[in-house]
């Protein structure tokens, strides 16, 4: 006999119809993302961290804001970029305040472009008889003659140390080997030269100033220099972010490497806006802060250089303009777009990251007959270089010169450099400008074509 009740319909699928469900669901919502994307919905607007609480002289930082932002107008500035150029300042200023040495970091790729003549000034008048000294940083990308030669120009200023800072010190808890046997047994990206010889000379000049409190030694210098990774070497873990994006410091850090000896990391300089171009591309943080187009940057480097040597150290054919060349490279790399067109914002961006990181050699030559600078004298100098072992500091040099494995003359890129970059230290000097808008391929065709020398 037939029941009388009816089974009730399945409701399961087949395997096939499921993952065809499914894969429509995937493609509806990648849509929807999509054109959400292009309209900005549910971007995250970057907030203004602020000053931290952590931070040294916090109330001083503030109070100056406050009343730089009074001097202004009543009204709010527009950007974040405004507010964190001021604790920049304000930042630089108090390290000198409370620094007993200033090490001014140089990028031995172009040493004088990374001198700051406002800052070395400004630590010259101060009141306590403060010390400057040079750590020129970087030295494994440059050829061995070259930074030789740049000791021998910039010791006639300030006292001058080589320097490679460690470039993969991953955490907290991984501390570094320092016994020299196992340090060269190591990659050169995490062999660190130079730090042993630092903390001797810093060592024995806290012994001659006779006091109980540390000696307070403050890091300065323009953005991607290396003064953070140069007080992560010392200490010999991870305690200040690093990395090859400009600004990543934002406030003062203290950071103890001795019993008596306390660095103070900080800030880049803020490089003022009356710079020649080239030195803006390198120093400055307009890419990062949208201020100026990446392809600007690259295209005003490109002009600083051999195009001969542009093209061997990247392995590209012969270019026209920097937009020809910036295609070129998308290519090579691999960075393309949806139709297999080449992503030149891409490649810009990875060109500029080159060129301020620890990756690209190039260098500039050492002046012949390098004169004093206005605010320093034969008196100021003997001054400077008083007080300093500079027997130990000679032969810590040798020895640095000696472990570090230098590139080729010919492999590394000769770079014309534009001199001393002016900084911004006070922050009346610091106005609100409206964001460049960026330049288009097209206007950077127009813009390029047939006006670089060579490139």
């Amino acid at each position: 006999f037939l029941s009388s009740e009816l089974k009730k319909a399945s409701k399961r699928l087949s395997c096939a119809k499921r993952y065809k469900i499914q894969k429509k669901v995937r493609e509806h919502n990648r849509k929807l993302r999509k054109e959400a994307k292009k309209k900005g919905v549910g971007k995250r607007v970057k907030k203004d961290p602020g000053v931290p609480s952590s931070a040294p002289f916090k109330e001083e930082v503030l109070r100056e804001a406050e009343q730089r932002r009074l001097q202004v107008g009543s009204h709010e500035p527009s950007h974040a970029v405004y507010h964190n150029n001021e604790c920049s300042v304000t930042s630089q200023t108090n390290v000198i305040d409370a620094s007993d040495v200033v090490i001014e970091v140089l990028d031995a790729r172009d040493p004088q472009g990374c001198r700051c003549p406002q800052l070395e000034e400004a630590v010259l008048q101060r009141s306590g008889n403060k010390k400057l000294l040079f750590v020129l940083n970087k030295i494994d990308l440059v050829p061995k003659e070259n930074v030789e030669r740049w000791i021998q120009c910039l010791q006639k200023e300030f006292p001058v140390l080589a320097f490679k800072a460690s470039t993969q010190i991953q955490d907290k808890t991984k501390r570094r080997i320092v016994a020299s046997n196992e340090v060269l047994d190591r990659s050169r990206g995490a062999a660190c030269f130079g730090n042993s010889c630092l903390t001797e000379l810093l060592t024995s000049y806290a012994a001659k100033t006779e006091t109980e409190a540390s000696l307070r030694v403050g890091i300065v210098g323009f953005p991607n220099v290396g003064k953070s990774s140069l007080v992560n070497s010392m200490k010999g873990i991870l305690a200040c972010n690093a990395g090859v994006k400009r600004g990543i410091t934002k406030s003062m850090q203290e950071v103890h490497i001795l019993k008596n000896v306390k660095l103070i990391d900080s800030p880049g300089v803020v490089a003022s806006p009356s710079n020649p171009p080239a030195s803006m591309a390198l120093r400055s943080l307009q890419v990062e802060e949208g201020q100026e187009s990446v392809l600007e940057a690259v295209r005003t480097l490109l002009k600083q250089c051999d195009k001969t040597q542009i093209m061997l150290q990247y392995n590209i054919p012969d270019f026209r303009n920097s937009l020809e060349f910036l295609t070129l490279f998308a290519k090579k790399r691999g960075y393309l777009q949806k139709g297999g067109v080449a992503n030149t914002e891409q490649a810009a961006s990875v060109f500029l990251a080159d060129w301020t990181g620890a990756k690209l050699s190039y260098h500039c030559k050492a002046p012949e007959n390098n004169s004093l600078p206005s605010y320093l004298s034969d008196a100021v100098v003997a001054e400077m270089q008083s007080g300093w072992d500079l027997t130990k500091l000679k032969m810590g040099n040798e020895e640095t010169l000696r472990g570090v494995k230098f590139p080729n003359q010919a492999s590394s890129i000769s770079f014309v450099s534009k001199g001393p970059t002016a900084g911004l230290l006070n922050v009346n000097d610091i106005t609100e400008e409206k964001p460049v808008a960026k330049a288009t391929e097209r206007e950077t065709v127009q813009t390029d074509e047939v006006t670089i020398d060579g490139i």
